[in-house]
């Protein structure tokens, strides 16, 4: 067992699965020398080499192009998108190549592309590199969508991602790198479409994503301690597939379900699983469905702005009080 952090996870991640299989490889912009915008990548040149870890062009449409062309002759590629924001660039591969290949071959070729992304605010970046873009991604058949909180998950779901033969969309929230979490020894790998409870609760469900996790957690124990109310913190982890049954098992026990979301709230992850709340478990809430999202906006640039703009654990209590006491 050490101590690893997030960003030394995402390195940890992809030797693994370098080490293990020769016929994953790794491209993007300045991720070999350099070791990544992130430094995230550090080492792997020049344990790999030249000819598996590979520079690109600034061309996001390039880069994709060319790992799903890999993908369709046998490689297992890992694709890195520097800023998620950057997926609006090559969308024809992310919504309309990749993840239909399999489909409309009747299974003779696969796409087993790992799309990485720097996704998130919380880092200052302003409206064009701090979105949270899960919700454009989770809405496209074909496409499996996974978003880890911790070093252990980004370890776990990264070789998860890797080992499956369709395109995955892997996102690494920016303001997570610096944080620091437990990893056992050894190989580690773990499963799509699983969420993992965090925190057993009897009085609330609390669903959340990335970073937005430790702050559910930060809102629950203070909701245990000053207000006597016991929440359950669930890590989504993957939005595709989504792992409704722990999910539901948790409104059933505890009757009240709360997300919360960095992403816009239009549209957001959190409306699905509402409404599959409704559909599926409606006789067991005992109240509304409770929403706190980051609002409709631009994402701000300014420090004091940003910082109004996304769930923080003062605002989770708030809400959550005022809904449980209401």
């Amino acid at each position: 067992m050490a101590e690893l952090s997030y960003r030394d996870a995402v390195i940890r991640a992809i030797s693994q699965e370098m080490e293990r299989d020769n016929n994953v490889v790794f491209l993007g912009e300045d991720v070999a020398k350099a070791g990544g915008v992130f430094k995230a990548t550090v080492g792997l040149y020049e344990t790999f080499g030249p000819k598996r870890v590979r520079d690109t062009p600034i061309s996001e449409q390039a880069i994709l192009g060319a790992a799903m062309g890999a993908a369709m002759t046998g490689l297992r590629p890992i694709a890195e998108l520097m800023f998620s924001d950057f997926a609006a660039v090559c969308f024809d591969f992310i919504a309309n190549e990749m993840p239909k290949l399999a489909y409309m071959t009747n299974g003779q070729l696969t796409c087993p592309v790992v799309i990485r992304t720097g996704n998130g605010a919380g880092v200052r970046f302003g409206a064009q590199h701090s979105q949270s873009i899960e919700n454009w991604t989770m809405m496209i058949p074909g496409l499996k969508v996974v978003a880890p909180s911790s070093p252990v998950d980004v370890i776990g779901l990264m070789a998860a991602a890797v080992r499956d033969n369709d395109p995955v969309i892997f996102h690494e929230h920016k303001a997570l790198y610096a944080t620091k979490g437990e990893v056992p020894d050894g190989e580690i790998i773990d499963r799509l479409g699983t969420a993992k409870v965090l925190r057993p609760g009897k009085d609330c469900t609390i669903l959340a994503l990335a970073l937005m996790v430790p702050r559910a957690l930060e809102a629950a124990e203070t909701l245990a301690r000053d207000h006597g109310i016991d929440a359950e913190v669930i890590d989504v982890r993957s939005l595709v597939p989504l792992d409704t049954q722990t999910i539901l098992g948790s409104v059933a026990k505890t009757g009240r379900l709360f997300t919360v979301e960095e992403n816009p709230r239009l549209l957001g992850w959190g409306a699905e699983i509402a409404s599959i709340a409704a559909d599926e478990a409606f006789w067991d809430l005992d109240g509304p469905i409770v929403r706190i999202t980051t609002p409709h906006i631009p994402l701000p640039a300014a420090d004091h702005l940003e910082d109004l703009a996304l769930p923080n654990a003062p605002r989770i209590v708030d809400k959550i009080v005022r809904v449980m006491n209401g």
